[in-house]
C-alpha cells in the first residue's frame, strides 16, 4: 500500500509539473523547461515511461539531458528568464496587488536570477 501511494504521489507531481510546463509554452512569463525538468525527475521516481518520453522529446529533451548531465543552463535561457522576470516585476508594480506581494515577488525573482546566473552555462 505504501509503495503504491508513493508512486501515485510521484505521478501526480509529474503531471502537475508537466501541466505547468505545457501552460508555459503558451504563456511567456511561465517557464517551460524547469517544469519539464521537474516532471522528468518525478517521472523517474514513479513513472519511467513519462520520464523517457520527456528525455526523448525533440525540443525539450536536450535541455533536460544537459541539465541532468552537467547542471548547465544556456546563456540564451538565462537572458530570457531574467528579462521575463524583470518585465513581470515591473508590471506587478502597476497591478492592484498588496504591498507585500509587490515587494516580495520581485525580491524572490531577484534571488532566482542571482542563482540562475551563478549556474554554469554552455
Amino acid at each position: 500500500m505504501l509503495r503504491s501511494t508513493q508512486i501515485l504521489l510521484w505521478r501526480l507531481t509529474a503531471l502537475l509539473a508537466l501541466g505547468l510546463g505545457i501552460i508555459g509554452v503558451a504563456i511567456p512569463v511561465l517557464p517551460t523547461v524547469p517544469f519539464l525538468i521537474l516532471a522528468a525527475w518525478a517521472g523517474g521516481k514513479g513513472w519511467p515511461v513519462l520520464e523517457q518520453r520527456l528525455l526523448a522529446h525533440s525540443t525539450y529533451g536536450p535541455h533536460i539531458r544537459v541539465w541532468r548531465e552537467r547542471g548547465v543552463i544556456p546563456r540564451k535561457a538565462k537572458m530570457a528568464s531574467t528579462s521575463m522576470m524583470a518585465v513581470s516585476a515591473i508590471g506587478l508594480q502597476f497591478a492592484p496587488a498588496p504591498l507585500w506581494l509587490r515587494v516580495g515577488a520581485p525580491l524572490l525573482m531577484l534571488v532566482v536570477a542571482l542563482w540562475l546566473w551563478r549556474q554554469p552555462e554552455i
